[in-house]
C-alpha cells in the first residue's frame, strides 16, 4: 500500500497498488474505495459526484473568417467587422456531447455565414444581428462535428 499526501486537504489518499490485473484503486479512509480505474480506462466512483460550479472558458474571436476552436473553450464572442464566414475546428470524437455559445455582435450590417454542418430549425439560418445589435446562440453536435444543431438563444440582446 503506497501513502499519498492529500495536498491541502486533512487527510491522507491512499492508493491500492496489490491488485494484480492494473486496474487502481483509490481510497480514502484506508478501507473506503473513492475510485477504480480500470485498465480499459473505465472510471467507477463510489457515491455521488457534485460539481461545486461550472466554469466556461471565454475566447474572444476577430476577423472576417474566425474559427471556432472547440479545444479552446465553449463560450466564445465576435462584433463583426464584415461580411464573416464561421467555421467550426477541433470538436471532441464521435460519441461525446459538446456545446458552445457564441455572442454575435454586429458592428456593421454584414452577411453572417454557417458551416454547412449546422442543421438550423426549418433548415434556415436565423437572421444577421442588425448593426450594433447582440444575438446569442447556441450549438450542439455530439458525432464529432459531422452535424451541429444551430439555435438562436436570444435575439437583439443589446
Amino acid at each position: 500500500m503506497s501513502i499519498i499526501a492529500a495536498g491541502t486537504s486533512s487527510g491522507q489518499a491512499l492508493v491500492n497498488t496489490g491488485n494484480t490485473d492494473g486496474t487502481l484503486v483509490l481510497q480514502t479512509n484506508g478501507s473506503t474505495t473513492a475510485l477504480t480505474l480500470g485498465t480499459d480506462q473505465s472510471a467507477v466512483f463510489a457515491g455521488d459526484l457534485k460539481g461545486l460550479s461550472l466554469q466556461e472558458t471565454y475566447v474572444a474571436l476577430s476577423g472576417t473568417t474566425p474559427s471556432v476552436d472547440c479545444s479552446a473553450g465553449n463560450v466564445f464572442a465576435l462584433s463583426t467587422t464584415g461580411n464573416t464566414t464561421f467555421t467550426f475546428s477541433n470538436a471532441p470524437s464521435s460519441g461525446t456531447g459538446y456545446g458552445f455559445i457564441l455572442k454575435l455582435t454586429a458592428g456593421g450590417t454584414h452577411t453572417i455565414s454557417w458551416p454547412a454542418s449546422v442543421d438550423w430549425a426549418a433548415a434556415t439560418a436565423p437572421d444577421a444581428p442588425a448593426s450594433g445589435e447582440t444575438d446569442v446562440l447556441g450549438f450542439l453536435t455530439y458525432d464529432g462535428g459531422t452535424t451541429w444543431y444551430g439555435f438562436l438563444a436570444g435575439d437583439a440582446m443589446g
